[in-house]
């Protein structure tokens, strides 16, 4: 075998070698870790990290704030977690009322929970509100312009959770409760077009109800300018 043929069979043996390490590599790399992390506070465990972003510090309030656990467990946390998830009364409404979170977030004792400036501490800085809202259940199309709303002056508290949960698409998940009755008897947007605080929901039908052509007008048409460059 001549020097050429030597370095050939010499490189496919490196090869090969290679290709089985890495496959060996991958066969026995470990599972991305999805398990809460947790931080210690003397003999006692609690979840710091969690694989979705917490929305309650523990260190903050224990480490920071020098709050012992009997400061929220039992009386207001059951020591166990997502319990209070399981209670499906774990809502903005309910710390307004003085529940869960709200029993100290008062503005008192601490920042409230109703404020939009302090929405972004337990929610997260990547809240991203949607200048519009079409609801497509249980009719096509209504148009609810989230930005209009907002920007003459309301904030996340004054619809959420009481009228709409802070989640697109939760209303039309049932649509036999999100119906027009439900907003003549307060509900939904009924909640404040009720003729009083803002044109009543049985008036001015088409500022909100577009249907299907008014979709095709608007959306359709735009996509296809779009498309044509105009």
């Amino acid at each position: 075998m001549n020097a050429k043929e030597n370095g050939s069979a010499l490189l496919g043996a490196l090869l090969a070698a290679g290709m089985l390490c890495c496959a060996s590599a991958q066969a026995t790399e470990p599972a991305v870790d999805v398990q809460p992390q947790f931080e210690s506070y003397g003999d006692t465990k609690v979840i710091a990290v969690e694989p979705i972003r917490d929305m309650f510090s523990h260190k903050s309030h224990v480490v920071i704030a020098g709050l012992s656990c009997d400061s929220c467990h039992p009386d207001i946390f059951e020591r166990k977690r997502g319990a209070a998830k399981a209670n499906g009364d774990y809502n903005m409404a309910s710390l307004e009322e003085g529940m869960y979170c709200g029993a100290c977030h008062d503005g008192d004792m601490a920042f409230n929970t109703t404020g939009p400036e302090t929405c972004k501490v337990c929610h997260g800085s990547d809240m991203k509100q949607p200048d519009e809202v079409i609801f497509n259940v249980p009719v096509k199309t209504v148009i609810f312009n989230h930005k209009e709303h907002v920007e003459m002056g309301l904030d996340c508290s004054s619809c959420h959770d009481q009228a709409f949960e802070m989640r697109v698409g939760a209303a039309e998940e049932q649509p036999e409760k999100f119906t027009m009755q439900a907003l003549y008897d307060g509900k939904y947007c009924g909640l404040c077009h009720n003729g009083s605080d803002a044109f009543a929901s049985d008036t001015r039908c088409t500022t909100c109800h577009i249907g299907v052509s008014g979709f095709e007008r608007r959306f359709v048409s735009e996509a296809e300018e779009d498309e044509h460059g105009h």
